[in-house]
């Protein structure tokens, strides 16, 4: 049966492809995949909710929800395997979130730096949380933010465009920093166009405040360093809400999905919608 999924997948993947460049369409209707890019059969068969989990009958697409893995302990390892003897990939902190693909022989199957990875689902170490989802367009690029969790922050990171959509040829397959991971999210999931820094991105889109924050907006706060500043100079982040007081985003160490806190609410400055 998962075989049938994984060539069904590869299979969608090609049509899409066919017809996404054939028709020659580049509007934000559209993903903007091209022919030359790596796409996991995995991460696209996540995309459309054809993984269904094991054991348990869990799935990662419920109709209107999103099924991720919560750690309960800090350093979780995310492991390349099935089993405590295989080599870990980073680790999670308490309350940090990974997508929930399967479980399969007591193991949460997930996504991690772009490819298969697995979290110990012992219950004393991680557990099943569900929230909420959105549009198709926004679930799209928090598919594709969560395949990038575990990539480490990289201060200045080549953007994937120059925020009109022609491709950086310097741009480096995980390496990112705040707006660098926003901008592929939204382009590689939803073909928006964001600009290359936190400082014009909150120009785009409309202004929305903390009350009324949804899920797939881009939330903005300033720094310790930038504090005083004024105007777009208090920039200093940018993160992706996902719901639920959590947030999507690369800062001082790695792409994470985290709980808010009450010191970078605190650096809360306004919520910028980009995709109604």
């Amino acid at each position: 049966m998962k075989t049938v999924t994984v060539i069904a997948a590869i299979a969608m993947i090609a049509v899409s492809l066919f017809a996404f460049v054939s028709c020659g369409q580049a509007d934000s209707e559209n993903f903007a995949f091209s022919i030359a890019d790596k796409i996991d059969a995995l991460i696209y068969a996540n995309y459309i909710g054809q993984n269904k989990g094991e054991d348990d009958g869990q799935s990662p697409s419920d109709s209107g929800t999103d099924t991720l893995v919560v750690s309960l302990t800090n350093g979780l390892n995310v492991r390349s395997g099935k089993g405590s003897s295989y080599a870990s990939l980073g680790t999670l902190d308490k309350g940090d979130m990974v997508s929930f693909v399967a479980l399969e022989d007591g193991w949460y199957k997930t996504l991690y730096k772009e490819r298969v990875a697995y979290v110990s689902a012992n219950s004393a170490y991680a557990t099943i949380y569900r929230m909420d989802t959105a549009g198709e367009k926004i679930e799209s690029v928090i598919a594709v933010g969560k395949s990038l969790l575990g990539y480490p922050y990289v201060w200045g990171s080549q953007r994937y465009h120059w925020g009109n959509g022609v491709l950086n040829p310097n741009f480096k397959a995980g390496e990112f920093d705040c707006s660098a991971l926003t901008q592929y999210a939204y382009y590689k999931g939803a073909g928006v166009l964001l600009d290359v820094t936190t400082r014009t991105q909150v120009l785009q889109g409309n202004r929305v405040t903390r009350e009324n924050l949804k899920r797939g907006d881009l939330m903005f706060f300033t720094n310790s360093s930038r504090y005083n500043l004024s105007g777009t100079e208090r920039i200093g982040h940018v993160a992706i809400y996902l719901g639920d007081n959590y947030i999507l985003h690369t800062a001082s160490d790695h792409a994470v999905i985290e709980q808010i806190s009450s010191k970078r609410w605190s650096y809360f400055i306004e919520g910028r919608r980009v995709i109604d």
